[in-house]
């Protein structure tokens, strides 16, 4: 097992020590495999080489040949055996790995070795990329090298909503070349949702003349005031036949595709066609806007034939024996309205409607396994009790994955702290618009899908994780390709490489090299390489601004005046003195132009700034920001986005802030701000408290202010207080409570996300 550093000093060795300009220096390999040496020599690929296979691979060895065709544009020479200048995919069964492979590239010979299809295949892409991402000649120069790799994890997945907007064969399929580029082997496509039904029902047309279709869609985000629509009617739906041609186009890249077919909740649409699956039997329409809907799927007995009559036709489609059936955000308000269902909790001797959902969970998983499959469930199956052999899909967090693993089911991992590619992915204010949250590349890149609190027997239910793309503020195939790379190329090395082989740092330089294979697969992905994450930071008891580059060997430029950087602006060395209130641009350069886009860093100078802050409780670790200090750096965080590293967020928890100054401060006024996002559960307080000690009569001064939120995203307060000197702030915020039913989020406790503290 080679290390990252030694990996690198060989790097190194070969760009001092190659001499032939035709072969790349240094094979960028994503994800990064287990083991990896260079050798003295090369291996040149050109028209004369010989080509063999065993039988038990020749299936990729077509695959390989025929992409060797496309790019070098010949086919090589099928020989009975090997020989010398030859290409050998030699069948292995000693390699231990169902998915493992080993390539050997010396001066005479290539050899890839594999005991499986899948092996071989995974191979076949490894060898792709030590091929220049664009060849000119029809000859290549290869680096003699040895590699054996076998993934971490046998669940490596990509998610994509396609109920929220639809996307055509062609880019399905794409989607898929791509997952399988990056050795991922696994498809969940998310097809019925409450804004649209995706896959065609021959028994029940109303699905493709009704469900399929809305009237209308939301414009802008939904915590917009007021909300827009584009008075367009918009839909559409899969063929069966579509389907059998993506899930056949997909098994030939070793790429298993598991559908979604939602219940009992973000069952609208499928209502909004047969009324009777509802528990009030009256008409709905397919959803305009996003969110969670009351109307769910009601547990009685047409309900269950109809799913049945569903899932017969569904599950032939697919061959994995994986069916996932949602099981999220289930709003319990017409359950607990419906005769019939307090009627079942009674039968069934339920506990209440959590029980209930379990009972509808388990009746789908009976009916399911009796076809010879299992199901899959968003982590809310966990509640009112586990179908027995359920795998749970952890996305609120790791708690359900925990509590699945320890009782023996197994998990898949998709956080949304590190697995929702809808999310900003960048601070940059003209970043398309995204449902919210902030999830860089970086964090994606150092997620580890073991939580810690399993034991080394219970990790082995962790299957594997998953990127998910929602499609609510995604409306494009390039947007789509946008959102999730590449962040799901980190997700890909996440599953696949051994975490003692994985360094950011090395990471980013072997993107940069990447990117230019998605330059020639047309591939729009986002690329955040070049720009700058900036903080205010204590140095030698001096403010300074600290800004670091992602890749370190480019230079960072700077101004103070409002202007935008140039090669002739002020270079950047650590650390930047603070003077006072400061609006500081920066951007990335190499020797001739800028590479990235302007970096900005308003500071605001206020009493507070560096102040000594506790907090209690911590934020919620999904969103802790810059942590307590973040509060009174002199940044506040965007006026459009809650996720920021300014901004943090608690779920559920009274806030207490306590501001200790180090020396006696006069103070006239205390302010922030709370972002006020009900559509995400997100709620400004009602009320605020704030207590200062007068250090002049030492009394102690309390005052509560009621909050004002006039339904507006952004909520400020401020406390004006009488001209007094203190050494000591506290600062009370009660959470908003349990949101309330017919509203996002009801029955769950209340977000509150909070900025900086300003204090005059």
């Amino acid at each position: 097992m080679r290390s990252t550093i030694f990996f690198k000093f060989i790097i190194f060795l070969c760009f001092i020590g190659c001499t032939e300009p035709q072969f790349p220096i240094r094979p960028h390999i994503i994800p990064i495999p287990n083991e990896f040496t260079i050798q003295e020599g090369v291996f040149i690929l050109d028209k004369n080489v010989s080509f063999h296979y065993d039988s038990e691979l020749q299936t990729t060895a077509h695959f390989f040949n025929k992409y060797v065709e496309e790019t070098l544009g010949f086919q090589l020479i099928k020989h009975s055996k090997p020989d010398r200048n030859s290409i050998t995919f030699q069948y292995d069964e000693t390699i231990e790995n169902e998915e493992g492979y080993e390539i050997l590239v010396d001066t005479s010979q290539i050899i890839i070795k594999a005991k499986t299809e899948k092996g071989a295949f995974y191979a076949f892409q490894t060898f792709r990329q030590l091929l220049p991402a664009t060849v000119e000649t029809n000859s290549v120069h290869l680096r003699n090298l040895y590699i054996k790799d076998a993934p971490r994890f046998t669940y490596r997945g990509m998610h994509l909503d396609v109920s929220r907007h639809l996307f055509s064969v062609a880019f399905i399929k794409k989607y898929i070349d791509l997952m399988a580029m990056l050795k991922m082997n696994t498809f969940h496509w998310h097809l019925t949702d409450d804004q649209g039904w995706r896959i065609e029902i021959k028994k029940y047309p109303e699905l493709q003349n009704i469900a399929a279709y809305r009237d209308e869609t939301l414009i802008g985000h939904y915590n917009d005031t007021p909300q827009q629509f584009d008075g367009k009617k918009y839909g559409g739906f899969y063929t069966q036949e579509e389907i059998k041609e993506i899930v056949q186009y997909a098994s030939e890249r070793h790429v298993t595709v598991i559908p979604e077919i939602e219940m009992p909740g973000h069952s609208q649409a499928a209502i909004a066609a047969y009324p009777n699956l509802g528990c009030t039997g009256t008409t709905v329409k397919v959803a305009t806007k996003w969110g969670v809907f009351e109307d769910i799927y009601c547990p009685k007995e047409e309900t269950f034939t109809f799913l049945e009559d569903v899932l017969d036709e569904v599950m032939p489609l697919f061959p994995a024996k994986y069916i996932h059936i949602g099981g999220d955000e289930a709003p319990k308000t017409r359950w607990k309205a419906c005769e019939h269902c307090q009627e079942l909790i009674k039968k069934e001797d339920l506990k209440d409607e959590h029980g209930l959902q379990s009972y509808f969970i388990t009746r789908m998983e009976k009916y399911i396994n009796s076809k010879g499959k299992q199901i899959i469930g968003w982590d809310e199956i966990l509640e009112g009790g586990l179908a027995p052999n359920a795998t749970v899909m952890s996305w609120r967090g790791t708690n359900g994955a925990v509590e699945a693993a320890k009782a023996g089911h197994n998990v898949i991992m998709t956080p949304t702290s590190h697995a929702y590619f809808d999310y900003y992915q960048s601070d940059n204010e003209d970043e398309p618009l995204a449902i919210g949250g902030y999830l860089p590349l970086e964090k994606v890149y150092y997620f580890d899908p073991i939580p810690k609190e399993l034991s080394t027997e219970e990790a082995t239910h962790v299957l594997g994780a998953q990127g998910n793309v929602w499609t609510e503020y995604i409306t494009t195939p390039e947007q789509v390709e946008y959102m999730a790379f590449p962040r799901a190329i980190a997700m890909a090395e996440v599953n696949w490489s051994n975490p003692r082989q994985r360094d950011y740092q090395d990471f980013t330089y072997r993107l940069s090299h990447f990117h230019k294979r998605l330059d020639t697969l047309n591939v729009n992905y986002a690329n955040h390489l070049y720009e700058i994450e900036g903080n205010v930071v204590t140095r030698n008891n001096q403010l300074v601004f600290d800004l670091q580059t992602i890749i370190r060997d480019k230079t960072i430029r700077f101004t103070t005046d409002g202007s935008s950087p140039n090669l002739q602006s002020e270079k950047y060395t650590p650390y930047l003195p603070i003077e006072g209130s400061t609006v500081l641009k920066a951007a990335v350069f190499d020797n001739k132009q800028k590479l990235g886009r302007d970096f900005e860093l308003i500071f605001n100078k206020h009493a507070a700034v560096g102040a000594t802050i506790s907090l209690e409780p911590k934020p919620h670790k999904a969103y802790a920001g810059s942590g307590s200090k973040g509060l009174v750096n002199g940044v506040s965080g965007s006026n459009t986005r809650f996720g920021d590293k300014e901004w943090l967020g608690f779920w559920g928890k009274d806030v207490t802030i306590t501001i200790e100054f180090d020396k006696p401060t006069k103070i006239s006024s205390v302010s922030t701000r709370f972002y006020n996002a009900n559509g995400q559960w997100i709620y400004a307080p009602k009320e605020i408290g704030i207590s200062y000690i007068n250090e002049e009569d030492g009394r102690t001064l309390h005052q509560v202010n009621q909050v004002t939120t006039a339904d507006t995203t952004l909520v400020p307060h401020t406390f004006q207080i009488e001209e007094i000197t203190t050494k000591h702030i506290e600062i009370f915020i009660p959470n908003y409570g349990t949101i309330q039913d017919g509203l996002q989020g009801a029955g769950n406790k209340a977000w509150t996300f909070l900025d900086e503290i300003i204090v005059k």
